[in-house]
């Protein structure tokens, strides 16, 4: 089956996580990408080849000096032939080497830029990596024990997120049939995943708290709870669910989610009883046959042992291979390039 993304050309100035993220995903589904990089190189391959190749497999690597005259003429060949350009850098400079819509419509009046920056094009250049975003946004307020300070979840969720969102971007824009600029900030994605929480304090007032083990703001019990080994992740939305579980676990009452609600206290202390019962992996045996949303806690190597069906081998390296499965097409994972492996390659005509 043809790539679903067979024949699109896209450039990216990237660094680190966010940018280039984006643009694997599109060259995971068929996309055409080109890595402009600085002649040092992307500073990502300083932190190592794993985490390179990570985010960068399937690649072409061309060196370009945007700072010469050189670097900005090759830069104009390489926007005649693509339909988008994807960079995540400081505003400052995005616009002084010329990678706005704006700057390059005069190669191609259809190009999409798309720029991922960590405020906004017309917020100043602040730091914003990841975790700083994370704290602004209000994300670690939410996250940890209450007793606790906040805490910082243990991957790059504000890169991750802000690199999809751009990918959706640069797709939307493209299916428009027009050129034009896009802009995605890390802060607007990340207060945007913020939903239910943000409408509830801006429609009723409500300031959402950080509760013990992650417990959600309206379903009781939604939560991690300790069973007699390890942890176990229950998630009730529905009386169905609820009737299922505690019928299982052996606990009277409770049972509409209003009721649930307000006695969320008595709630939480019946459940975490009678979880004690059992390990997390015997609860889990136990509730999934009952179509109950529940999981015992895996640390990464237990997670990727369970699901070998989505690693991948590109080149050397072993990845995670792309969430997005569509039916009849499978991917090409290729190596990520070397730094300038492809410098003399011709602009597609």
């Amino acid at each position: 089956m043809t790539a679903p993304l067979a024949g699109i050309r896209v450039l990216e100035v990237g660094t680190m996580l966010a940018g280039p993220y984006a643009s694997m995903m599109l060259a995971d589904l068929g996309a055409e990408v080109t890595k402009i990089e600085p002649p040092a190189g992307d500073i990502s391959r300083q932190v190592g080849d794993a985490y390179f190749a990570s985010l960068n497999r399937g690649k072409r690597s061309i060196r370009l000096d945007l700072d010469s005259t050189d670097g900005q003429a090759r830069l104009g060949e390489l926007v005649t032939t693509s339909h988008a350009l994807l960079v995540n850098l400081k505003p400052s400079a995005i616009r002084r080497y010329g990678l706005t819509y704006d700057s390059l419509r005069r190669w191609n009046e259809r190009i999409v830029c798309v720029a991922l920056t960590g405020y906004g094009m017309d917020a100043g250049d602040d730091p914003a990596f990841d975790y700083v975003i994370q704290a602004v946004a209000g994300v670690a307020a939410l996250t940890g024990d209450p007793a606790g300070p906040p805490t910082l979840p243990g991957y790059s969720a504000a890169d991750n997120s802000a690199g999809l969102t751009a990918a959706l971007g640069l797709l939307a824009q493209i299916v428009s049939g027009r050129g034009g600029q896009v802009e995605v900030s890390l802060r607007d994605v990340m207060l945007s995943q913020l939903n239910y929480h943000a409408a509830a304090y801006l429609n009723d007032g409500r300031a959402p708290q950080r509760r013990p083990f992650g417990a959600h703001s309206y379903y009781v019990p939604a939560q991690l709870f300790p069973a007699s080994e390890g942890y176990l992740a229950l998630f009730v939305t529905h009386d169905g669910f609820w009737k299922s579980f505690a019928s299982e676990a052996g606990i009277d009452g409770f049972a509409t989610m209003s009721e649930r609600a307000d006695r969320r206290e008595e709630v939480l202390a019946a459940v975490t009883s009678a979880l004690a019962a059992d390990t997390a992996v015997g609860w889990e045996s136990r509730l999934r046959p009952l179509g109950v949303p529940a999981a015992a806690v895996k640390n990464l190597p237990e997670a990727l042992d369970a699901t070998p069906e989505v690693i991948v081998d590109a080149g050397d390296f072993r990845l995670v291979g792309c969430p997005v499965r569509v039916r009849g097409y499978q991917p090409r994972y290729s190596a990520p390039p070397l730094l300038g492996e492809h410098d003399d390659l011709s602009p597609a005509p």
